[in-house]
């Protein structure tokens, strides 16, 4: 039965958040609980994707829990202005898109409360200027890169929401157009050679994931991720590949052996061409290998390291820490205004790429360590090395717990915290308040339209509390 729903706001996730303006005594489909719905039920919080703030939808409740329920929406009685029809067809069901049934000015309004509530919630911070979402003028073909997973008969497209369900997909309206082509081109030719997609029930076959990366002047790389290092036909499937798709400058074999939902595994071959392509961020030229980080959004990571940028209101003295460095992105775009930049990062060939974008950019002033950060940064305590900014851009995990203690033992002026989840930045903003470091200001910045991500950088400054607080060996 069908249950009437007054939707207030959105969940992290983009779904709808509203309570049951009329409630009826229904047996729930999927009830962990084991219970059921009654009159009383109206103060439950409800859940339902699809669904948008001021509306008023029909939904039908298929799971409850202690503290809410989620439902399947059916209807919309009553219309949001701000919903839009979606421009994808697989919309409905893919899950790489979460908010094309919203318009953009919209989305970008929510992802600045996203913020907010972080920050109040979780952070329990106060008097922190959050600014507007910087959103993009064109927010379609933005992704340089796709990691799609192929299925059953060589589907190969995103996973259905909520489930492992691969949904073929021909094109993909937010990636860009080079990724289109590497969909097309993988697609045809594997289908020619046979290649057996890998099933991640039995454990068996080849070909798990197709990755494709797009860098600037149209270089186009492909990684096919396989579940075994022996390559059928591999030489007939590379020109094959290559002659569907000339203009293509890498291919590359990763296997990834492991019974997990890990995409890519520890060792890459390159099948034909160069181990890397070439994008740029403002001035600046940057390699990019098959297992590098590099922001997916290239016109919006320059936005994004701009604003990181001002925010560390250089003036050429400073020695910079760059704490999560990847590619060397963010510490070589603030080279140019410091003295001196040192950037630590796990990935032995993101550094590898780092130190080879110093040297083709002409930056001198940068120096990596290979290392996780929570042993690399005591090291640089120990000698000596004060840090007058730390720039952090963790996972979405945000930092290990011991980080902060060593950003605020190198005594920082200023802390530059680069994020892709509010959740976890609030969380580590509260932890850096306890060291002494406030936070005065947060730029969210739209790096991934139509989803429902956002990213952010927050500047932090020290108090004189600092100093005190932190007994660090």
């Amino acid at each position: 039965m069908a249950q009437l729903i007054k939707i207030h706001g959105l969940g992290s996730s983009g779904e709808g958040v509203g309570k049951a303006i009329r409630s009826y005594k229904l047996e729930v489909s999927n009830s962990t609980d084991n219970q059921l719905l009654t009159p009383n039920s109206s103060l439950l919080t409800v859940f339902v994707e699809g669904a948008l703030p001021g509306e008023e939808v029909l939904a039908e409740i298929e799971t409850v829990k202690k503290n809410y329920a989620v439902a399947r929406l059916l209807e919309v009685v009553k219309k949001s202005s701000e919903r839009v029809e979606p421009f994808c067809p697989l919309y409905k069901n893919c899950g790489g898109c979460q908010l094309q049934h919203m318009s953009y000015p919209a989305q970008l309004k929510w992802k600045r409360q996203q913020v907010v509530d972080a920050i109040e919630r979780i952070g329990k911070l106060d008097g922190v200027e959050i600014f507007d979402t910087l959103g993009m003028e064109n927010p379609l073909r933005y992704r340089n890169k796709m990691q799609f997973p192929v299925g059953r008969n060589l589907q190969i497209g995103c996973y259905a929401r909520g489930s492992h369900k691969i949904i073929d997909a021909q094109s993909c309206p937010i990636q860009n157009i080079g990724n289109d082509k590497i969909l097309a081109a993988v697609k045809k030719i594997a289908a020619q050679f046979n290649l057996q997609p890998y099933d991640e029930d039995t454990h068996k076959g080849f070909l798990r994931h197709v990755m494709g990366r797009v860098g600037c002047d149209g270089e186009l790389m492909i990684v096919l991720v396989t579940a075994t290092k022996n390559f059928p036909n591999e030489k007939n499937f590379v020109r094959a590949l290559r002659r569907e798709l000339p203009e293509v400058t890498s291919i590359q074999q990763n296997v990834q052996t492991y019974h997990n939902n890990v995409i890519l595994g520890r060792d890459t071959k390159i099948l034909f061409g160069k181990p890397t392509i070439h994008d740029k961020i403002g001035k600046l030229k940057f390699n990019i290998s098959a297992r590098s980080f590099f922001q997916v959004n290239t016109a919006q990571a320059e936005v994004l390291y701009n604003t990181a940028l001002d925010f560390a209101e250089l003036r050429g003295h400073e020695t910079i820490i760059d704490a999560y460095c990847g590619t060397g992105t963010i510490g070589l775009f603030m080279a140019r205004r410091a003295r001196k930049v040192i950037g630590v990062e796990v990935v032995s060939s993101a550094i590898a790429d780092a130190k080879k974008n110093a040297r083709e950019n002409n930056i001198r002033n940068v120096e990596f360590f290979i290392g996780d950060a929570v042993k690399v940064l005591p090291r640089l305590v120990d000698a000596d090395v004060h840090a007058d900014v730390v720039v952090v851009d963790p996972p979405r995990a945000g930092c290990d717990k011991k980080v902060p203690e060593t950003f605020a033992a190198m005594e920082p002026d200023k802390i530059i915290y680069v994020s892709c989840n509010p959740a976890t930045l609030a969380r580590d903003l509260a932890i850096l308040k306890s060291l002494g470091y406030v936070t005065t200001k947060i730029q969210p910045v739209d790096m991934f339209p139509f989803t429902s991500h956002v990213e952010c950088v927050a500047q932090l400054k020290s108090t004189a509390r600092a100093k005190k607080l932190l007994n660090f060996p």
